[in-house]
């Protein structure tokens, strides 16, 4: 009867256990404590390096929120955002929480919560050269640069009439690399997120000029995952859902941009 009694209450110990593990809702393969993020560290105000080298950025604290609230430690890696589709598929990172376009050619590859943000693709020009474009046609042969991997580079190379029209086309590793360019008269316009390109000139409003064509469609932000984590998936999206409810994502908005630019659930 007692062999009986304990190995019921073994039996119970082990579904409980199991239960307990699966109600975390994360079944990422390398997850043991700690989750890994993929992040662009030169991609401000989304996610880059301070004065003093620490990683901040507005995705960043919306990151290490959710974090906080599901019980789980979120390492930020840097990767090459050009290869961001092979590191989430090998498993070198979890997820990618940094300003990520919700695409149809990335949804081959990964999955993605709503989206939380919108955003379009701008240009950006020195002041100086008082250029005056009223669309994308304005661009023909002048020198074009954008960000490699990002979806400014995948809407300009799908167009070949409006890549064929340029003088040059540059892309490079990241959007910092470009600036310098853009500022060194390397490249004559930048393609950029509008809500980056903001930000880069208002550090510095007399360098840069802002110019409202939107190249492209409008889309939505998203945080991606590997296809097999859908249950990580829906734990964040789970989180990050209550902290629009409860306005923390609002604070964290506008202490970035001065508006809340989250999107309404």
């Amino acid at each position: 009867m007692k062999k009986l009694l304990l190995l019921f209450m073994l039996m119970i110990f082990l579904i409980t256990g199991c239960g307990s593990q699966s109600s975390k809702d994360i079944n990422s393969a390398t997850y043991n404590g700690k989750l890994v993020i993929g992040v662009d560290d030169e991609y401000p105000p989304f996610g880059f390096r301070d004065k003093n080298g620490e990683l901040v950025g507005f995705d960043i604290d919306l990151a290490k929120e959710a974090g906080k609230r599901m019980g789980v430690k979120f390492e930020f890696k840097p990767i090459d955002w050009n290869n961001k589709i092979t590191e989430i598929e090998s498993g070198n990172i979890d997820l990618i929480w940094n300003g990520l376009d919700i695409t149809a050619a990335r949804r081959e590859h990964m999955i993605f919560t709503k989206p939380y943000m919108d955003n379009r693709q701008i240009l950006l020009v020195k002041k100086s050269d008082n250029f005056h474009f009223t669309s994308v046609h304005d661009l023909s042969g002048k020198v074009v640069g954008t960000q490699a991997g990002s979806y400014s580079e995948d809407y300009i190379t799908s167009n070949k009439n409006l890549l064929d029209s340029f003088k040059d086309f540059k892309t490079y590793a990241t959007f910092m690399q470009a600036f310098v360019d853009l500022t060194d008269g390397k490249i004559d316009v930048l393609v950029v997120d509008e809500l980056v390109a903001h930000y880069e000139m208002n550090k510095i409003p007399r360098k840069y000029e802002v110019i409202e064509i939107t190249v492209g469609p409008v889309t939505g932000i998203g945080i991606g995952f590997r296809k097999s984590d859908s249950a990580l998936r829906d734990r964040v999206q789970k989180v990050f859902d209550e902290m629009i409810k409860d306005g923390t994502a609002k604070r964290i908005s506008v202490r970035w941009f001065q508006a809340d630019l989250i999107k309404p659930r």
